[in-house]
């Protein structure tokens, strides 16, 4: 079985590469067409799209529009049941997953609300756990569904940046989210990829960084999809090098910059790069900061893809790269053709083609004489009296030229300002950073947090004489304390208030430094559950048709992860 699936992909990249110009695009596997339905009544209509490069992943579902409304019913893809329900602060927001019998689970986000069967599970371990974050595994036999059940309805809750539904199709087994598109449920367009940029690098200095020697080659469009570079000369390339492409698609003049499907390669015809956007993993999505040129990004915000990998990057949408993941040196002194093929899920395609002239076989690579080099395959350390890095085997992308300075304590802090390495290189796993304080009185050790010029509270704690914390960045730290509770407005309760014609109680809740840690509500002294959209700092009860009519005690504590504590206590009449 393993060499047919093997056969099979190599044949699809194959006939992907011999066909480039045709609509046919690269799987690995086929895929059910008419078993899912759209679970939105409306038109299907794309606000992103399936592998769309977003700040920290690849986005893993498509994102259906729901005409700028809260409120659209929302309908199972297909007949299952449902193996998961979950409220988040913040990511998904509230989500159900549903297991379905031919092997794949469909996964839907940011909805308003859920139908009354899922409600009662959610309510029901809420008030279990006390909490309004929660995650609960669903029974097979609980909560069975045909195709085209209500599930719920269409909202905007979690990250949402507006109303919309994120859908997803995942391998049950692995959890990897597959296309979507490849399962039929396509959204109208007929309009090929948009290849805005090409990038050079050279790569014959092993580590990849923001020294890297890179150059943007201007573009011009031409007639039926085709770009070429505005200069007719080879571009002069020598050693080892590599691309990087800029492209985004849209479904529609004027419409979002959606992601492409596949970015193919060749140079002479020989295929040298083969990027998919077929499947993905979590485990790998933030690779995105290595698949990226990320030092690029961070100073101009525009993304190249390169078509070469860095040796600690675990993603698996390459496809093809050879030994030297990507990294092409050539043998000869002469031109080379050089074509990029760039897809949608449709098949819509954009070719750019240049030359490029090879001018030397063996260039020089860099040095760096003041550099400690931390290498990717191996744990990493670098301690001195009072500031310790411990950066374990598997965070690091590439080999990192690791540098480390030191400046003058700032105000209200209490430490130096420690400059490790820089914000310009990504990492994937965290790391441990240790700073020892100084002149941090006993008082304020359990307020104590690592903070960063970069990113503010990067968060942490104080145990035997060090803050210490576990963080996935680089940049300029320091130690600092959070004294200051969070701050608790009403927007629509004051002591003693007749609420009658009201369903609800609205705060807005707000921390100035190591964010919200918890909210709990009480109503005679009894435990009620808050919810909360932490993106407009908003904080609300929904009073329970269980409540007696009278006089009633209300009150709200919030914490922030410093344990400070904000407490608001009110009386009102319902």
């Amino acid at each position: 079985m393993k060499k047919r699936s093997a056969l099979f992909l190599f044949l699809s990249l194959t006939l992907g590469s011999l066909y480039a110009q045709k609509n046919d695009i690269i799987t690995s596997r086929n895929y059910p067409q008419g078993y899912f339905r759209n679970p939105l009544n409306v038109a299907m209509d794309a606000s992103g799209s399936f592998g769309e490069l977003r700040s920290t992943h690849f986005h893993a579902g498509d994102d259906y529009r729901t005409q700028q409304r809260i409120g659209l019913p929302l309908h199972a893809a297909a007949e299952g049941y449902v193996s998961r329900v979950r409220v988040q602060i913040g990511g998904g927001g509230n989500s159900v997953y549903i297991n379905h019998p031919n092997g794949y689970t469909t996964v839907y986000l940011h909805m308003d609300s859920f139908n009354d069967a899922l409600t009662n599970i959610i309510r029901a371990e809420q008030y279990k756990q006390r909490r309004f974050d929660v995650d609960v595994t669903v029974k097979s036999d609980q909560v069975k569904l045909t195709k085209g059940q209500l599930i719920g309805k269409a909202g905007n809750t979690g990250g949402s940046a507006g109303p919309h539904l994120h859908f997803e199709i995942r391998d049950t087994k692995t959890q990897h989210p597959l296309n979507p598109q490849l399962f039929g449920l396509r959204f109208k367009d007929s309009y090929a990829p948009t290849i805005n940029g090409l990038m050079v690098y050279d790569l014959n200095d092993p580590i990849f960084n923001e020294h890297t020697p890179r150059k943007v080659v201007p573009l011009k469009a031409l007639p039926g999809n085709r770009y070429s570079t505005t200069s007719s000369s080879p571009i002069p390339v020598k050693g080892k090098f590599g691309f990087g492409i800029s492209s985004i698609d849209r479904h529609r003049a004027g419409g979002f910059k959606n992601g492409v499907y596949s970015i193919e390669l060749f140079v002479d015809g020989e295929p040298k790069s083969t990027i998919l956007f077929e499947e993905l993993d979590f485990n790998t999505s933030r690779g995105i900061h290595s698949y990226i040129d990320y030092p690029y990004w961070k100073k101009t915000k525009v993304k190249y893809q390169k078509s070469f990998k860095d040796p600690g990057n675990a993603v698996e949408i390459f496809k093809h790269l050879g030994d030297q993941l990507g990294v092409i040196d050539l043998a000869e002194n002469k031109v080379y053709q050089v074509k990029y093929v760039v897809k949608d899920v449709q098949g819509n395609c954009s070719e750019l083609n240049f030359t490029i002239k090879n001018t030397v076989t063996n260039a020089a690579p860099q040095t760096h004489p003041a550099a400690k080099v931390f290498s990717f395959n191996t744990d990493n350390n670098f301690i001195k009296e009072d500031v310790e890095v411990k950066i374990p085997k598997g965070s690091l992308y590439g080999d990192v030229d690791f540098q480390y300075a030191n400046a003058a304590q700032r105000a209200n802090a209490y430490s130096l300002t420690h400059a490790i390495h820089n914000n310009l290189t990504p990492i994937f796993s965290a790391y441990n950073l240790r700073i020892k304080p100084t002149n941090l009185p006993t008082r304020l050790q359990d307020k104590a947090l690592i903070a960063s010029l970069e990113n503010g509270s990067e968060g942490g704690r104080f145990e035997n004489g060090w803050v210490t914390v576990n963080t996935r960045n680089f940049g300029h730290f320091y130690v600092v304390v959070d004294t200051i509770a969070p701050t608790i407005s009403p927007r629509n309760l004051s002591n003693g208030k007749n609420v009658r014609a009201q369903s609800k109680i609205d705060f807005t809740i707000r921390d100035n430094f190591s964010g919200i840690q918890s909210f709990d509500g009480y109503i005679d002294g009894e435990w009620v559950l808050m919810e909360y959209d932490s993106k407009k700092r908003h904080l609300w009860h929904k009073f329970e048709s269980t409540l007696k009519k009278g006089t009633h005690k209300f009150k709200l504590v919030v914490k922030d992860w410093k344990d400070n504590e904000k407490v608001y206590e009110a009386s009102f009449i319902r």
